[in-house]
């Protein structure tokens, strides 16, 4: 999508706005911003045909997103350019957490001296940063230990093999810490974790017994899991996994069940889901359509549905619309700060 230009205006603060192809809504006063940030959502309602009124828009970019890629071609490091395949050098990039900033490229530079082209996803985390390398060239990991030991990361892995662990990767979730699986998905910054997981929180409100569907490494789970009794699925087995070794861990928590399913080919049906009181479900971009509609066919009373993508939120919404739900709380949640995505937290009930 590309915006329209904004009624009221503000000044870019990154240098590399206008090239770099991300941020690309830097010079959007507050008005207009959020405007458009809400119309997407509207937009995709009214195509589908789902009433709703949206709450205020929540801002959670905290402290910067803890989670980048950087690209390196042809000695150059740094984001594609707008609407094109050519690569911006940076050396800085504003909207990320302080310890990934500066950092990030300056330690992609090295690594792409030793292997060449490639990409390299960080994570910032509490225990250090998670480094994921990925290059066409066939390489040993071992290439890469000098490099890794000098920069005193947690980890570094390339083409998701290890090089070097100094210590798990491992971020807070509720009163749990989890260790991050290579390769799996994690909020883009830590604020929007906390709050999308107060908004679900409070969606659930007393439900005794809550299925968490698509819970990744349990960001919801463990926090609904202070409350009430969770039964926990997704497809990502090495996430199952992180989340099962911080229930070890937890302390003060009610009983989980993690299981790994893949809830496209396998949702749980109307026999499976009577015995809760309330359904979560937070699925990548193509939504839950097979999901929702047995949600649809059920009795489960409240259904909180996360989504960062407002047309396919307004698809399975109609589905459960359709199926006698009434979507009753709508919050917007603006986790990627000057981009044209926004999060979504819908509660309905019967």
């Amino acid at each position: 999508m590309r915006p329209e230009p904004p009624e009221d205006r503000a000044d870019p603060f990154c240098p590399y706005f206008g090239t770099c192809g991300g941020c690309t809504l830097q010079h959007y006063g507050p008005a207009s911003y959020d405007a458009l940030k809400r119309g997407l959502v509207d937009d995709a309602l009214r195509y589908h045909k789902v009433q709703a009124t949206l709450a205020p828009t929540i801002e959670a970019h905290g402290d910067g997103r803890r989670r980048a890629t950087l690209h390196a071609r042809g000695g150059a490091v740094g984001y594609m350019a707008a609407r094109s395949h050519d690569l911006v050098d940076i050396t800085a990039c504003p909207i990320l957490v302080p310890a990934l900033a500066e950092r990030a490229p300056a330690l992609t530079r090295p690594i792409a001296a030793t292997i060449g082209d490639c990409d390299v996803a960080f994570t910032a985390t509490d225990t250090g940063l998670d480094v994921a390398i990925r290059t066409d060239r066939r390489l040993k990991p071992e290439k890469l230990t000098i490099l890794a030991q000098r920069a005193q990361v947690a980890r570094m892995t390339l083409n998701g093999d290890m090089v070097l662990q100094t210590q798990p990767p491992a971020v807070a979730m509720g009163k749990a810490s989890v260790e991050i699986p290579i390769g799996s998905f994690l909020q883009a910054t830590e604020m929007a974790e906390a709050t999308l997981g107060a908004l679900v929180v409070e969606g659930v409100g007393k439900a005794k017994a809550v299925a968490d569907l698509f819970c990744g490494m349990g960001p919801f789970t463990l926090r609904l899991a202070e409350k009430a009794k969770v039964y926990a699925a997704d497809s990502d087995r090495a996430a199952i996994e992180a989340l099962g070794k911080a229930l070890r861990f937890a302390k003060g928590l009610k009983p989980v069940t993690a299981k790994a399913r893949d809830l496209f080919r396998e949702p749980m049906v109307p026999v499976e889901l009577k015995d809760f009181d309330a359904v979560v479900f937070d699925p990548p971009r193509a939504g839950a359509e097979a999901q929702a509609r047995e949600l649809a066919k059920s009795k489960v009373p409240v259904v909180v549905a996360v989504s960062c993508e407002p047309k396919t939120f307004a698809r399975d919404a109609a589905i459960l619309t359709g199926g006698g739900y009434t979507l009753e709380t709508l919050t917007p949640v603006d986790q990627f700060a000057w981009s044209t995505h926004v999060e979504l937290v819908g509660v309905f009930r019967r």
